[in-house]
């Protein structure tokens, strides 16, 4: 196990909007019903307000292909672990959605993760691309990374929520703008001695995560992170960073800390 601690990186301006989104991402999940205290259980009444709260929020895949919201939501507890199945009392906007569930988790151990990688790459990707084209990056690569995902299971119900594909992106950016750039990181197969790495490797390490994620598709509040979605985040990035973002030289590195 490798926990990333620091990058290599020229980056020479304060990252705003990197923080802006970390800061966006904490409070939305916080504030949220889909915030449960770890290791501890939960009563059907919650869990049917973690389900009805997605179903709000988050990307489906049915009605993202359809541009026309379901005609049903999750409601009350029906019994143990079971929800009744109600008509929405609001108006939802499938399009919209793509852009909400991108600052949903569906879990800590999900945002955490994704916040960390978002700080420790997202600042430099920040000072390269300038500040309107990495938020116009990271968006863009949720929303498609997300209606690619979606037109792969047209018809299904579940609610897709989490900032992967976006994340992705800013690390398709990153890797091909800074290639052999190096980053910092606590080795647990060292006893968590800090040692540099290619920053490659952490991102393969990111992947990973999403990979155990992915797995089960469903998570908490009935939504999950498909690994279909950070696939295409990342390439998406990788296609936007050579294709629209000038080349620039800077003559010095800075170490930046991640947390």
């Amino acid at each position: 196990m490798v926990i990333p601690s620091y990058d290599r990186n020229p980056a020479r301006r304060v990252p705003i909007v990197t923080w802006a989104l970390i800061v966006a991402n904490i409070v939305v999940f916080v504030l949220s019903p889909l915030a449960r205290a770890p290791f501890t259980s939960e009563s059907t009444a919650q869990l049917c307000g973690q389900q009805a709260f997605v179903y709000h929020w988050g990307a489906v895949p049915w009605e993202l292909t359809r541009n026309q919201a379901l005609p049903f939501t999750v409601g009350p507890p029906a019994g143990r672990n079971a929800c009744l199945t109600v008509k929405p009392t609001y108006h939802k906007y499938p399009a919209l959605s793509s852009l909400t569930s991108l600052f949903l988790h569906a879990g800590w151990l999900n945002l955490l993760g994704n916040m960390v990688f978002l700080f420790l790459f997202g600042g430099t990707v920040e000072d390269r691309v300038g500040r309107v084209r990495y938020l116009l990056l990271y968006l863009l690569a949720g929303v498609v990374s997300t209606y690619i995902f979606a037109f792969t299971l047209g018809g299904s119900t579940l609610p897709l929520v989490g900032a992967s594909g976006a994340i992705a992106g800013l690390l398709g950016a990153y890797l091909v703008k800074f290639p052999r750039a190096k980053a910092a990181g606590l080795m647990g197969f060292l006893y968590f001695l800090p040692g540099w790495l290619p920053a490659w490797t952490l991102l393969a390490l990111w992947f990973g995560l999403q990979a155990v994620y992915a797995r089960g598709w469903g998570m908490t509040g009935g939504g999950g992170t498909a690994i279909l979605v950070p696939v295409v985040g990342f390439v998406f990035g990788m296609i936007a960073a050579a294709v629209f973002v000038p080349r620039r030289q800077y003559g010095g590195y800075r170490q930046r800390r991640a947390y």
